[in-house]
């Protein structure tokens, strides 16, 4: 919370009121380096730096949010999520558009996030609201001696992505996120699969930046890019999970809509290894940043549902079977 927005003396709010409102991108306050509250927390992949810190099994010790029944990520059972009817496709509104300030990319801690200024916004898609794009930011796994270990925070059938990007969005009534945060469906969150394949040209100016906010606390800015040069095409963007949750760091507020896309993102190998190779947990770079995802959450009593033109597909060997079984039952009846 800013100053202007504390309790304070007759001549701090009379200077406040002065002040234009904050922009969506200044109001985002997601907690800084590993704190939330009094308590620090991490990563298992801090614990050997940092013993005396709160992995995930222990984020309810620092906000008892993280303990609660909606949280996220969650795996998605394919055969198991609900079709939807109003899950169309979304609208995408200034997604084809640089925002008008340049963007600052930050090293939190725990990840590396840009702010944005709210201009680009959602909506259909089976939202009950507008909302405006505040932020985004990215999870990862390690790199191995072949391949990497897998860094998406969400899976599906149990299975992870090399990474994950999220694009956090504030329903566009509301000015910060405190307000947000106390609502059901205050934030809508867009999660999407990155895997390795290609290189990726629009991810260039983002990746070349990476070795300049290597350490905690560093920030950069850079040129804006649209946000719909970073996604898949919106051709590709209509199938899709929805359910309700949480943010996946604490304070862990159940207060978001996701949705998560079946079409991945692809970059490349080299692409990837940027993230994996140049970014640091620590103000010194005694630690690289890797493994920044929090295990899956149980669903509890939570619905998937899947969007109209989502087709569940059954495993390749089920639909090998099929034949021969409509084969065999047409013997029996002859």
């Amino acid at each position: 919370m800013s100053a202007a927005s504390r309790p304070g003396s007759r001549a701090v709010c009379s200077a406040a009121a002065s002040r234009k409102p904050a922009s969506p991108a200044a109001a985002w306050r997601k907690p800084d380096i590993q704190r939330a509250g009094e308590k620090e927390w991490c990563y298992v992949s801090q614990k050997y730096t940092h013993p005396s810190c709160a992995e995930p099994r222990l984020w309810n010790t620092v906000n008892t949010e993280c303990g609660k029944d909606e949280q996220s990520p969650i795996n998605i059972v394919t055969n198991k999520v609900e079709y939807k009817g109003d899950l169309k496709p979304f609208t995408f509104e200034g997604y084809n558009t640089k925002q008008s300030s340049h963007w600052t990319i930050v090293n939190n801690g725990h990840t590396v996030k840009v702010s944005l200024s709210g201009s680009a916004k959602i909506g259909g898609g089976g939202l009950q609201n507008k909302y405006k794009a505040i932020e985004f930011h990215f999870h990862w796994g390690t790199k191995l001696s072949k391949g990497y270990s897998p860094g998406s925070e969400h899976s599906i059938d149990g299975e992870r992505y090399t990474m994950e990007l999220h694009i956090v969005h504030m329903k566009e009534d509301f000015s910060t996120t405190e307000q947000a945060v106390k609502d059901k469906e205050g934030l809508a969150v867009l999660g999407f699969f990155i895997k390795i394949g290609a290189k990726n040209e629009n991810y260039e100016s983002l990746i070349e930046i990476l070795n300049e906010v290597a350490v905690k606390g560093s920030q950069k800015n850079m040129l804006s890019l649209p946000l719909q040069s970073l996604i898949p095409a919106k051709e590709n963007l209509t199938h899709y999970y929805r359910y309700s949750g949480s943010l996946t760091t604490p304070n862990c507020y159940q207060s978001v809509v996701w949705t998560i896309f079946q079409e991945p993102i692809i970059l490349s190998e080299s692409q990837v290894t940027n993230f994996l190779e140049k970014l640091y947990f620590s103000e010194n770079k005694t630690l690289q940043m890797t493994d920044n995802f929090r295990p899956v959450q149980p669903l509890s009593d939570r619905i998937v549902y899947r969007s109209d033109v989502s087709v569940v597909q059954p495993p390749a060997k089920a639909l090998l079977v099929i034949p021969t079984l409509i084969y065999l039952m047409s013997l029996l009846f002859q």
